[in-house]
């Protein structure tokens, strides 16, 4: 809510600066990231207009926050049939397969053209987005912490493997099958010249849903703006009945366990094991809300409250809440961070096992792995991240560096998003390393140049001084005859 002043202002603004932002959204997580942008380019008067299909989990096509344009797509993966297999090879298709309907939609392409929009704001994960912008001719501005080949900061700044480091994804034939695909579409609309890389090089800006609380220190280019925990905002009241339930917990406290929302069906291995925890949970004298969506395990507690949607934000900011139990998701992570609630991390799949270990370095975690799971090693894990005060303390002290800083993340990630519209793009900021090939990326041409100079150069001296010593020893040689 803002005061009545600020409304003026911001009508003003409109009048005096309204741009036109056209959104290629991804769908789940990181639909509800995308989405806080759009609601605070909405706030500040910008019309925004979101390109979404038919058939999408989340992202509905009315809304008070944009307008939407539709496009019929009879394929893609059911949310409830989503398994982590098949997850990368068919989101790839399904987004290529969509992109390929709005290139021939003339209709569609030739109001794309005309709308005038003043740039694309999208999530580069599976590549759509910077396609979109290319064949429109529209500026980028990239919503980024992934992208197809990994972490996003491998493809734009320097990562010395020295202490950068790796993330440890694990890369299948999955991703070989979705680079073909890829590969396939921009011949197909682009010519053999353009490629994901390419399009992500177009990228002016790059807003990186991450910060150095959470970061290792690391190397970083100037169009890189951070804007890690922008989603995160003050802890609202509860319903009433959740809030009923919490307090019930008394001094006991409140565990609050979310595994996140892509993925319906898990490995039978862990849902197995989440009757293990179940059984753990029972034994505790704190309350728990659990978010959980599968068959209900057979020995649950009165503890244990179970629901299909977690408030996870105003839960977390509860000052019942003790402990976080979560599978590892970006956007829980920094949200416990700005709560100051510690974590049991049980790691799933992508970048879950990543994210969890930055946060055990710091003190602030405890990991288990969930396929190996008992319920004796849970109650131990929990356990101590429960009463060992070190770890809220820790949570609490990286809480209070993400507070301490001079614009919070949401209104910097805007700012830059209104300088790229007011300037027309931001090139001035955007590397050429993408232009670069491999070769001249890490000057190996250079290197192989220079190395072959001193080759010569030795090569010269060395013929130099033994010409030289023939000489001397040829007239000593004269002299003595």
């Amino acid at each position: 809510h803002h005061p009545p002043y600020q409304h003026s202002f911001l009508s003003i603004l409109s009048q005096v600066f309204g741009g036109k932002v056209l959104v290629y959204p991804l769908d789940g997580s990181h639909w509800v990231n995308i989405k806080v942008l759009i609601e605070e380019l909405h706030t500040r008067c910008h019309n925004v207009t979101v390109l979404r299909a038919s058939n999408s989990w989340y992202i509905k096509e009315e809304s008070p926050f944009y307008t939407s344009i539709t496009v019929y797509n009879s394929g893609g993966i059911e949310k409830e049939l989503l398994d982590v297999g098949m997850f990368f090879g068919e989101m790839h298709r399904n987004q290529l397969d969509l992109m390929g309907k709005i290139f021939e939609n003339k209709d569609l392409m030739a109001s794309l053209q005309t709308a005038k929009y003043d740039l694309v704001l999208t999530d580069p994960a599976f590549g759509g987005g910077g396609f979109l912008a290319r064949r429109l001719g529209l500026p980028l501005v990239l919503n980024v912490r992934w992208t197809m080949h990994g972490e996003a900061h491998y493809e734009i700044a320097p990562s010395p493997l020295s202490y950068v480091p790796l993330p440890g994804v694990e890369l299948t034939d999955k991703m070989t099958f979705a680079q073909r695909v890829q590969n396939s579409f921009c011949n197909k609309y682009f010519g053999s010249e353009i490629n994901y890389k390419t399009a992500l090089g177009d990228a002016d800006i790059w807003l990186m849903r991450t910060d150095f609380t959470f970061e290792f220190p690391r190397p970083t280019m100037p169009n890189i703006v951070y804007m890690g925990g922008f989603q995160c905002k003050p802890a609202k009241l509860l319903p009433a009945d959740l809030e009923k339930f919490v307090q019930t917990s008394g001094d006991h406290g409140l565990i609050v366990m979310s595994l996140g929302t892509l993925f319906s069906h898990l490995p039978q291995d862990i849902t197995r094991n989440l009757l293990e925890i179940a059984v753990t949970f029972a034994r505790l004298p704190q309350k728990i809300i659990w978010r959980h969506t599968g068959p209900r395990p057979v020995n649950i507690g009165n503890n244990t409250l179970l629901v299909d949607r977690l408030p996870q934000n105003d839960l977390l900011g509860h000052p019942q809440t003790k402990v976080f139990i979560t599978q590892g998701g970006t956007n829980g992570i920094q949200e416990a961070i700005y709560h100051g609630v510690p974590i049991l991390g049980l790691p799933i799949v992508f970048d879950q096992p990543d994210n969890l270990s930055r946060m055990k370095v710091r003190g602030t975690a405890k990991l288990v792995d969930i396929a190996q799971l008992n319920r004796t090693m849970f109650l131990q894990a929990l356990e101590e991240v429960l009463y060992n005060s070190s770890y809220k303390e820790n949570m609490q002290r990286l809480s209070k560096l993400h507070h301490d800083q001079p614009m919070k993340p949401l209104d910097r990630a805007v700012f830059w998003i209104e300088f790229f519209m007011r300037n027309r793009g931001a090139p001035h900021l955007r590397t050429q390393s993408f232009r670069m090939s491999w070769i001249e990326y890490h000057s190996i041409d250079v290197i192989l140049t220079l190395l072959m100079i001193v080759v010569l150069c030795c090569f010269m001296i060395h013929k130099i001084i033994t010409f030289l010593c023939f000489k001397v020893v040829f007239k000593k040689k004269i002299k003595a005859e």
